[in-house]
């Protein structure tokens, strides 16, 4: 009943015209799988489990057959992690006074293995912390850094080299809020780092996410003003070095566990032998960020767009083929723990479960918002291998104009469980609906990403325009019989050699 109950939330939230059948029960499988019930599907928690059942009873009942481990419908992957489970974070003044600073919400520390109990130093402004900047006066103290997300200061990379070879005892990094494009974001969810069970979790100098607007508590005392700081680093201008009157102090607890989680894989048979050993990858992934930290009094994330929303879409293309193959085999995924780093595609991309040079293409599905009328779709992959070419002859056959990522500075390529088969040299593509600067749409979008992204808000209550998720939904229909039936096989260009 639940999920009924959800399914209506969708239908009665704001559109663009009554679903057809198709698209009713696309909505009705993603109010299901983002429901209260499945607990925001973060991997390896109950929720997830049970969202797992759940698709595996979707996909079962549109005849798949199993491509798991052991003859099963599944995969387990094998995680670990470290997680800050409480934090206790202050500047105290030069009176001895303590300002506070709210864990995650003003500062987030990053979680590694040896983050230590307990932090106490003096701090030093170090502009944008580049290897210049970054001078002995860092030595013993805790280094604020301004973090410019854009060419021309140094990186996150060169920032934490720097700041090492200096001596510094802590980074802390002060979020670029002049990066218009993916604004900083604040709560933080929770602070966790996961890794697979053979790597390493991450360790190293203390480090600390700063929201821009706690930058005045850490430099209270010194004369400078915190908004002219955040607006020199806006507009890229130099940075004046200088020592901060308070000191840093910081009780921090941590936890590390090993786990597993489970992803999701089936197999549509191809009816040409000819192709038996060309896979078609299709993925999307299950996981979210489940219980985090409360936002507008909710603390559940319960992902309906990311990604709830396309994993129900293979579920219906599945459920609309009732096991009539296309001339290629098809493989559906569900991938886990792409919130912790793609690991889920990743860890299948180590442990097939068919042979992987058998794939000869990834359409991946994540990073969709159906918010407005579907005009235009970034195209990642494009110009870098024939099943990007196939997609854009048939986005333009439904009058869909194919673009470049027009944001390349936000890194949205290497995002998404595509990223891991590009690397590998397996043809990959994934998609955004693109719009213009300065537009409706882009209002729309920011609004949904600055509010719902990532939130307790991207549930079944998430406005939809459900004219474009029917377009979406279409032309996916449309691109993978194109790519399954093709008769080339779906290549990297020369340019890109696999």
């Amino acid at each position: 009943m639940r999920h009924l109950l959800l399914a209506a939330a969708l239908l009665s939230a704001p559109v663009f015209a009554r679903p057809d059948a198709d698209t009713r029960q696309w909505l009705a499988r993603t109010a299901e799988l983002s429901s209260d019930a499945m607990e925001g599907r973060d991997a390896g928690s109950p929720g997830h489990a049970r969202a797992i059942d759940l698709v595996e009873g979707w996909f079962k009942a549109a005849k798949l057959q199993p491509a798991g481990e052991s003859g099963s419908f599944r995969q387990t992957v094998r995680l670990h992690e470290v997680a800050v489970t409480a934090a206790d974070l202050r500047v105290i003044g030069p009176d001895g006074s303590a300002a506070p600073l709210k864990y995650l919400h003003d500062i987030t520390p990053r979680a590694a293995v040896d983050l230590p109990a307990s932090l106490s130093a003096p701090m030093r402004f170090a502009g944008y912390c580049s290897k210049a900047e970054a001078g002995p006066e860092l030595k013993g103290k805790m280094a604020v850094c301004y973090g410019s997300r854009r060419p021309g200061r140094a990186q996150a990379a060169e920032r934490l080299a720097a700041v090492t070879a200096a001596g510094a005892v802590a980074l802390l990094t002060i979020d670029d809020v002049g990066f218009t494009v993916e604004p900083p974001r604040w709560p933080d969810a929770y602070a966790r780092s996961v890794a697979h069970e053979a790597n390493p979790l991450p360790g190293g100098l203390p480090q600390f996410r700063v929201n821009g607007a706690a930058l005045a508590t850490l430099i209270a005392g010194s004369g400078r003003l915190a908004a002219a700081i955040l607006t020199e680093g806006t507009y890229h201008r130099d940075l004046e070095s200088f020592d901060l009157p308070g000191r840093f102090e910081a009780k921090i607890s941590t936890a590390q566990r090993a786990f597993t989680a489970q992803q999701f894989l089936g197999v549509l048979p191809g009816t040409d032998k000819a192709k038996a050993s060309e896979y078609l990858l299709l993925g999307a992934h299950i996981d979210g960020y489940g219980f985090g930290e409360p936002v507008n009094g909710d603390a559940l994330y319960n992902g309906a767009l990311d990604d709830a929303a396309y994993v129900a879409l293979l579920a219906q293309l599945a459920h609309n083929r009732r096991g009539k193959g296309y001339a290629r085999p098809v493989l559906f995924a569900a991938w886990t723990a792409e919130e912790k780093g793609l690991l889920g595609a990743r860890w299948w991309l180590a442990h097939p479960t068919v042979p992987k040079e058998q794939v000869v293409g990834v359409i991946n599905l994540d990073q969709l918002r159906p918010l407005f009328p579907l005009k235009a779709l970034t195209l990642h992959g494009l110009g870098q291998n024939t099943l990007a070419d196939t997609a854009k002859a048939v986005a333009e056959g439904l009058k869909i104009e194919i673009r470049p990522d027009r944001e390349p500075e936000r890194n949205l390529i290497r995002r998404v469980d595509s990223w891991p088969f590009m690397e590998a040299g397996i043809p990959a593509v994934n998609f955004i609906f693109a719009y213009s600067p300065r537009t409706e749409e882009e209002r729309i979008y920011r609004d949904w990403y600055q509010r719902r992204y990532h939130r307790p808000q991207d549930d079944a209550a998430t406005p939809m325009d459900l004219d474009a998720a029917r377009d979406f939904n279409r032309f996916f229909y449309a691109l993978v019989e194109r790519a399954a039936n093709g008769e080339r096989p779906l290549l990297l260009t020369a340019a890109n050699p696999r």
